[in-house]
């Protein structure tokens, strides 16, 4: 049971974007769109859980993330350029990231493969989840299309939503109904 509690507390009790307010950068720069915030967060799901394996299990964990970062970005580049193109400098910026410096400093240091893996694997999904529902209502409101499919025509959208300060209004939404959620 306390292997699941690992996987699921990156949701909700945990959740990096929401409740510890992790990772704002990368938060806040990418998700105009639902298709940016997967991408972004799958690569950091990817780079957390590589790096929480391995620092699990050899302890030092700077080039350890490195590597997995640039894994990351030359598969990216390689296979997902559009993509690549898009998040840009967000993704070497990974390495450096507080939600993976924070796991693998908190928790991989100091436990084993297995609980290494499912933190990792609960935070990095939690922080995919989180991205794709900020990126997803930005581009909703902000261009009436989710995923390149039309949601209402672009005579009702308010670009505000895509742009910096639509990021920051989003997010206090969603920052405040998750926090009533966890009251509840």
């Amino acid at each position: 049971m306390n292997q699941w509690n690992n996987f699921t507390k990156g949701f909700i009790k945990e959740n990096p974007v929401f409740v510890l307010l992790l990772g704002m950068c990368p938060t806040l720069g990418v998700t105009s769109s639902a298709i940016n915030g997967l991408g972004m967060g799958l690569a950091t799901t990817f780079v957390l859980l590589m790096s929480n394996i391995v620092v699990s299990l050899v302890k030092g964990f700077i080039v350890i993330i490195a590597a997995f970062v640039t894994v990351v970005q030359l598969i990216m580049q390689a296979y997902l350029p559009a993509l690549y193109k898009s998040l840009g400098l967000f993704i070497p910026l990974i390495v450096v990231n507080c939600i993976v410096l924070g796991r693998a400093e908190a928790f991989a240091s100091k436990n084993n493969l297995i609980s290494s893996a499912i933190d990792g694997l609960g935070i990095g999904l939690g922080f995919s989840f989180a991205l794709v529902l900020l990126g997803g209502i930005r581009e909703i409101l902000g261009s009436g299309k989710i995923f390149d499919m039309t949601i209402y025509p672009e005579n009702y959208v308010t670009l505000v939503f895509v742009l910096a300060p639509g990021a920051f209004i989003v997010l206090g939404y969603l920052i405040a109904l998750i926090s009533r959620i966890k009251k509840s």
